[in-house]
């Protein structure tokens, strides 16, 4: 009998989760950085595990919203949540029960109700034996999770019996997506992620929030290969400097690493165009916010 479900990965920002997304889907799928809130669409990957489809939905990391972007983020964060069939609350082992874990558990009173709601603890390498025992206890006083696991997500410690236990855990019934198809978003989307994540890494500052890639136009070629053309949306003149770089070196390295990530990923020639635009108020426009798969409306 085949089984197929969405499961939900849920905690902070940096936790862990779509290092752990990535690892449970054997590729590269979301965006991983260390910036905090980074990863701004409900971005799905699909892994097999027997006969059993698990479809994530890696949710942007819950924290205490400011500005609209953010209010929008975690309203998408707390309804992948609600439509999935399983949740998982990652915590960093490090970290223990920070203020922002004990909110996500307040979230969870509501959201936990009526599915299964399991704690993986991740970074496990970090601390010692007895520290990750208190810490299993305090959680589980805290709220009766399903299951306790202990992984490391970068290591891929306890991951595959974390799998397992999904795999047995989603709803009998028919697949949701093709074998063969690990994520369900556009490969325009993906294109544009791949772009933001080396501009993220490059650029250290506060930037990277007030900036978004948009992917305008994907041209397959009779050769095989893709011609690509993507914007960088800033929103002041200064900023454009930064993403340009001295002659435009920061933008050549930006542009060359998406593309060699791009070719990669798809496995044939990709040529990549990269232009950067001054839009002060992309912050507020809807377009922008579907774009990355966010609800304008939910950042009112």
């Amino acid at each position: 009998m085949t089984r197929a479900g969405f499961v939900a990965l849920i905690g902070e920002p940096n936790a862990g989760k779509s290092t752990l997304l990535n690892r449970m889907v054997g590729a590269k799928v979301s965006i991983v950085t260390h910036k905090v809130q980074t990863t701004r669409a409900r971005i799905r990957g699909v892994a097999m595990e027997g006969d059993s489809q698990i479809v994530f939905v890696d949710t942007p990391g819950l924290f205490q919203p400011r500005r609209r972007l953010d209010r929008a983020m975690v309203a998408a964060a707390w309804g992948g949540a609600a439509d999935a069939d399983v949740v998982v609350l990652l915590i960093e082992a490090h970290r223990g029960v920070t203020e922002g874990v004990e909110r996500i558990l307040e979230g969870l009173a509501d959201i936990g109700k009526g599915r299964k709601v399991a704690l993986a603890i991740n970074k496990i390498d970090r601390v010692q034996s007895e520290v990750l025992l208190a810490l299993t206890k305090d959680m589980n006083d805290r709220y009766a999770f399903a299951d306790t696991f202990m992984i490391s997500a970068e290591k891929g410690h306890g991951v595959q019996v974390l799998r397992e236990w999904l795999a047995g855990e989603v709803p009998e019934g028919p697949w949701l997506y093709p074998e063969d198809q690990i994520a369900d978003l556009p490969m325009r989307m993906i294109a544009a992620e791949m772009t933001r994540e080396k501009l993220t890494l490059r650029l250290h500052q506060e930037l990277p929030y007030q900036m978004t890639v948009e992917t305008e136009s994907w041209e397959e070629r009779k050769d095989g290969s893709a011609r690509v053309e993507q914007i960088i949306y800033v929103v002041r003149d200064g900023h454009k400097g930064i993403v340009l770089g001295h002659k435009g070196e920061t933008i050549k390295a930006v542009s060359k690493a998406a593309r060699e990530e791009l070719t990669e990923f798809l496995g044939r020639k990709v040529h990549l165009f990269l232009q950067v635009k001054v839009r002060p108020n992309w912050l507020e426009e809807a377009e922008r916010y579907s774009e990355m798969g966010l609800d304008f409306k939910d950042g009112a």
